[in-house]
């Protein structure tokens, strides 16, 4: 029974696949019955050709006349095809039934590919939805109660306990906890949460149980608000779509018009009879089918997204090559895309009797005992020492932890915290570590007894290949290179600094991040923004290039994106931004697009004239179209070189 349900669920989520696939079986094994002879089966089998793969195009191009009142490619191209059986039919020249079979197994392939790429919205629209759970656990007349998320209203008491999402934004009445709100806000550590303080939904709980009451409706939260702006950034077609989609339609209704008026005029204008007339009428159909138009714009396209993924760099869209080569700005988010998004143990600083290790052994031994992520990383950082657990161990709450190790208190926290036990702070300490938290990293000091040992810098690693990253963008020539992120001044121009970015725009919600956007494509048009999380998702589908990183990136992220660097490499930025460039800066892709376009029309325009003066019959017309077609596919390859 499962195998069934699994090939069902298959069928519905591939349909447009499933229906090329099945329209070339059946013309391959049509054509093979003509070829041997057998007239019967091959009738049977191109005709439920025609109709599995043209179906589509067919639905598509009746209701744009219908409900638009407009002529679109996909009927010119079921005309067309329907117009060539008739004629194979009527001449009795069945080969021309193939031909019809052929254009419509094109434009199945083209409405499958098409298809994909609007199931990669709805999937990253639906992978957004995912981050809030259905329901929440409200408190009743002091009895907890889970309803939908839908049912909350302004005033709902809702209770949160530890590791679970926060279902809805809200004001925190009691507990104590922190939340990890790196994928909606982009800050690279928890944040510590109390009374009064706001959280969102999408964010996950940390240790601490919360009772929070919602202050906005569900559909007014900031995920939702997240979700709204990327349905909206996505189904904003740029202008060479538009452009498309205008000659698309206007191409359809001068060939539609002249295919009525070679039908109907001749035998009054020029006294054709009617056979003549109808016969060059539908060869006009066939010869003017827009394949080979097609073939001048995707096999280019497609061989830069070749090209781009032999180096590591994944262009969704072939257009993007172009595009990214137009960059005058990017905007590049902080944690996860500048930094690795995670914590580490950035330095160690020890007082005159103690060496780092012996800063680090004390300090694991009760941090082992945390689930508090600077815990982790200092566990991380100790590696292989050889060190002792502490036992009765106590955390408090955004300020430390203690312990008894080798018989010795052991406390490690932050200053205020630390000073409680100790007798006092080493000056020169305090000094180094003022220079630190002005520089955004998180310091811990370690004492042993009444005595302090050392203190450690905690910090969300800068990758290694990022300065020369930006150091690399600029010499290519961008005007502006600026940072985004949700994160705090201070840890986001330390960022900045090490880097080489001069402009940071800190503590932006995803909202903020899509308008400094807006704002940067005001003054420089085209504009990239590199992300890897789910606070990015708007502004990387609003801007002109959206870039993710392929390891660390988000789900909503890698769906939203154009391009993606699928090693998380940095560095293939400038290389897709050199390519771009250079193919622009010699006009090679725009020449060879050019090029093919010249041929295709050219080759419709010879067919058509040498249709009208009679020149032409049909099987030299279909040979020339579906050469005009190989022709200039042959000629976009030329891109993989």
């Amino acid at each position: 029974m499962l195998y069934p349900q699994r090939l069902s669920q298959f069928t519905r989520e591939h349909a447009d696949t499933v229906a090329a696939l099945l329209c070339g079986f059946l013309l391959f094994l049509g054509w093979l019955a003509l070829h041997l002879g057998w007239l019967g089966l091959a009738f049977l089998l191109l005709p439920a050709a025609y109709v599995i793969g043209g179906y589509e195009s067919a639905r598509e191009g009746l209701t744009t006349l219908f409900k638009e009142k407009e002529l679109d490619v996909d009927l010119l191209m079921i005309v067309a095809a329907i117009g060539a059986a008739s004629l194979g039919l009527w001449r009795r020249e069945y080969h021309l039934i193939i031909d019809g079979a052929i254009l419509i197994l094109i434009f199945a392939i083209s409405g499958a590919l098409e298809g994909y790429a609007m199931q990669r919205t709805e999937r990253s629209i639906r992978s957004l939805m995912s981050l809030t759970p259905d329901t929440a656990r409200v408190l009743l007349q002091g009895r907890e109660e889970e309803i939908p998320i839908t049912q909350l209203k302004v005033g709902d008491k809702i209770v949160v306990k530890p590791g679970e999402l926060i279902p809805t934004d809200g004001i925190i009445l009691s507990g104590y906890s922190t939340l990890n709100q790196a994928a909606i806000t982009g800050e690279s550590l928890p944040v510590e949460k109390t009374v009064g303080a706001e959280v969102f939904a999408g964010t996950l709980n940390g240790y601490g149980a919360l009772q929070i009451k919602v202050h906005k409706p569900a559909q007014s939260s900031l995920i939702q608000r997240v979700i709204r702006l990327v349905e909206q950034a996505q189904t904003e077609a740029p202008p060479s779509q538009e452009f498309i989609d205008r000659f698309e339609k206007g191409y359809a209704k001068v060939i539609v018009v002249a295919g009525i008026l070679l039908a109907t005029l001749p035998p009054f204008l020029w006294g054709w009879d009617w056979e003549t007339t109808i016969y060059r009428a539908l060869t006009f159909l066939v010869v003017a089918s827009p394949c080979a138009l097609m073939a001048a714009i995707m096999p280019t396209l497609l061989s830069g997204i070749a090209n781009g993924a032999r180096q590591g760099i994944l262009f969704k869209n072939g257009a993007q090559l172009e595009k990214i080569g137009k960059v005058r700005a990017i905007a590049f988010d902080k944690t996860g895309t500048l930094t690795t998004g995670q914590l580490q143990v950035f330095q160690v600083i020890t007082s005159s009797k103690y060496t780092n290790n012996d800063v680090l052994k004390t300090a694991v031994s009760v941090e082992l005992s945390s689930e508090h992520p600077i815990g982790k990383a200092i566990v991380q950082a100790a590696g292989d020492l050889n060190w002792v657990g502490a036992i009765e161990v106590q955390a408090i709450p955004g300020q430390g932890i203690v312990g008894i190790a080798q018989e010795q208190q052991v406390i490690v926290g932050n200053a205020i915290f630390v000073q409680q036990y100790v007798t006092n702070l080493p000056e020169e300490l305090q000094e180094i570590v003022q220079s630190w938290e002005q520089d955004g990293k998180t310091v811990v000091w370690v004492a042993r007894g009444t005595e302090v040992m050392g203190v450690i810098a905690i910090a969300d690693e800068v990758r290694v290949e990022a300065a020369a990253t930006i150091s690399r963008l600029k010499k290519l020539g961008v005007e502006q290179i600026v940072m985004l992120t949700g994160d705090n001044q201070e840890t986001a121009h330390s960022v900045a600094k090490a880097v080489g970015i001069d402009r940071v725009y800190a503590q932006l919600l995803p909202e903020d991040k899509l308008n400094v956007i807006r704002s940067l494509q005001q003054q420089y048009q085209t504009v990239a923004m590199v992300g890897d999380g789910i606070n990015d998702a708007p502004a990387l589908a609003q801007a002109s290039v959206g870039i993710a990183m392929g390891v660390s990136g988000s789900d909503v992220a890698l769906e939203t994106a154009d391009i993606v660097l699928m090693a998380d490499r940095l560095e293939k930025i400038a290389v897709a931004m050199h390519l771009g460039r250079r193919c622009l800066r010699r006009q090679a892709t725009q020449l060879i697009v050019k090029q093919n376009i010249v041929v295709a029309l050219s080759f419709i325009m010879l067919l058509l004239v040498g249709n009208f003066l009679g020149n032409i019959n049909l099987p030299i017309g279909v040979i020339g179209h579906e050469g005009s077609r190989v022709l200039v596919t042959l000629s976009g390859l030329r891109l993989l070189k």
